[in-house]
């Protein structure tokens, strides 16, 4: 039945009463630091792809610490896009890249073949930004990935990328899993209970996942919280109760 694949409206007061409890396993710290720019300090970010001068600008912070080389190279692109004035234009340039990467399977593997010469790479990603009209910040930044034979982690880096984006617009991203995809008046009751738990200030952005294999329910990922109430894991739970052996402690 439909109601064993997913919570209905009667459940979602249920989902905002577990939400705001402290019911809710917490993943990763919420405490954010500030990050160098590794445009600035590493070598591999020697080229400078933000447009105009750069003596005594104003010091631009990322609105979210990320780690990793992918975090690192999104955080710079962001830098890079906020000093241009150019943030959404570099934005939509980035996804519509990755997007038409992966309809081509053949260039999909010129972006992960580091046995191409490094020239030809650049060559080719100037060419392809040139013809796309790309802005110039997404242009150099993608000769940069392809001096650096990096690539092949755009997709990475792009996600990544709109997580800055994101908390630059002041939108909070829930990651919503279920077996299939919620209705459209289910996902704007869910949008709702979650927008009323964060306030005014802030806008939710669902983002839908399909994965058969939680059996049916739902998984929401949202404000570093992770909320479960699928199938799968509630049978997990019960396999352990029945498991553990009873106690009933001494006549």
């Amino acid at each position: 039945m439909a109601l064993c694949g997913r919570i209905r409206s009667s459940g979602l007061p249920l989902l905002q009463k577990f939400l705001k409890s402290n019911l809710i396993s917490v993943h990763g710290s919420g405490v954010q630091r500030s990050i160098l720019c590794p445009a600035v300090s590493s070598s591999e970010f020697s080229r400078n792809y933000a447009t105009g001068s750069v003596t005594k600008e104003p010091k631009i912070k990322v609105p979210l610490a990320l780690f990793g080389g992918a975090g690192n190279y999104a955080s710079a692109l962001y830098i890079a896009a906020v000093k241009a004035n150019a943030l959404e234009t570099v934005e939509s340039d980035i996804l519509d890249f990755v997007e038409a990467s992966k309809r081509s399977e053949n260039f999909s593997q010129f972006m992960k073949n580091l046995s191409v010469p490094r020239d030809v790479r650049v060559k080719a990603i100037t060419a392809i930004c040139s013809e796309s009209n790309f802005s110039d910040v997404t242009k150099n930044f993608l000769a940069v990935l392809a001096e650096n034979g990096r690539l092949k982690n755009l997709d990475s880096i792009a996600k990544k990328f709109v997580d800055l984006t994101m908390a630059h617009r002041g939108e909070v991203k829930a990651v919503v899993t279920a077996v299939i995809p919620l209705p459209p008046e289910e996902e704007k009751e869910l949008q709702e209970t979650l927008q009323e738990i964060i306030g005014h200030g802030k806008k939710v952005k669902i983002e839908q996942k399909i994965d058969p294999s939680i059996l049916g329910g739902l998984v929401v990922e949202f404000n570093l919280k992770v909320f479960d109430m699928s199938i799968k894991t509630r049978a997990q739970q019960m396999e352990r109760l029945l498991r553990d052996p009873i106690n009933f402690g001494n006549p």
